[in-house]
């Protein structure tokens, strides 16, 4: 574990920019952002049970996509989340 990353406090910008981007994903799903949070809180823990992740810089991301056949969108999670070490 890398000590200078407990101490790592993110700027205002950057606060924002992921505040900004919940609220954007939230819109989308037609979901809110206290639910985006919590979807996210619950995938983090359960991964975590088998690999060291980086939560800090863990995205979260619901999509519409076309379904093959049909004109209906379906929604789609995609999970961008940095595995730092793998439990054994």
């Amino acid at each position: 574990m890398i000590i200078s990353r407990f101490f790592y406090r993110k700027s205002s910008r950057q606060v924002a920019k992921d505040r900004l981007k919940i609220l954007l994903i939230s819109d989308r799903a037609n979901c809110s952002p206290e639910m985006m949070e919590m979807i996210k809180t619950d995938i983090a823990k359960v991964i975590s049970k088998y690999m060291k992740i980086d939560t800090q810089s863990m995205e979260i991301q619901i999509t519409k996509t076309g379904s093959k056949g049909r004109n209906m969108k379906n929604p789609a999670l995609y999970a961008n989340i940095p595995i730092l070490d793998i439990k054994q």
